[in-house]
């Protein structure tokens, strides 16, 4: 049985918890969420019910903190209009990858993102783009991503 699954409604203040993990690593300078958490709350939560809809977060739970996440892996699928590479124009975007610090270095981030490109593959994306942290760079590569001459990584499905 895997530790990811699909994060749900009731799981949104610990998505938007986790994205704030992710903005203070990346992010000099910006801390606290300054309201966002409450306003994006309900926005957030409409999406974790959409099972069919273009935006999917991938999770698992703490394993010391009942009711606690430790990690989460975000992303959705957007059109492009097509060309010869992608002719329905699919694109996965990773947008949100986030581990509490004291559960890194135990694979959680990995099982969410071969998730998530499960879940892109399974909605026809060709291709899946994200911006790399210099931290994070080694595990995206490891499951195929390449640089490109911006600071985004694409993987060809």
């Amino acid at each position: 049985m895997s530790l990811v699954r699909r994060a749900e409604p009731g799981d949104a203040a610990e998505v938007l918890r986790l994205r704030q993990v992710m903005i203070d690593s990346v992010f000099t300078g910006v801390s606290g969420d300054d309201g966002w958490h409450s306003a994006s709350l309900p926005t957030l939560r409409a999406r974790l019910a959409e099972p069919d809809g273009d935006f999917a977060a991938f999770v698992v739970e703490h394993p010391e903190r009942p009711g606690a996440l430790a990690a989460l892996v975000a992303g959705t699928i957007e059109y492009r209009i097509g060309r010869a590479d992608n002719p329905h124009g699919r694109v996965g975007y990773v947008f949100s990858v986030a581990t509490d610090p004291d559960a890194r270095r135990r694979g959680y981030a990995r099982a969410c993102m071969e998730e998530l490109l499960a879940w892109f593959r399974e909605r026809g994306a060709v291709q899946v783009d994200l911006n790399a942290s210099a931290e994070a760079e080694p595990l995206y590569a490891s499951l195929g991503f390449v640089r490109k001459p911006d600071p985004s990584m694409r993987l060809r499905l």
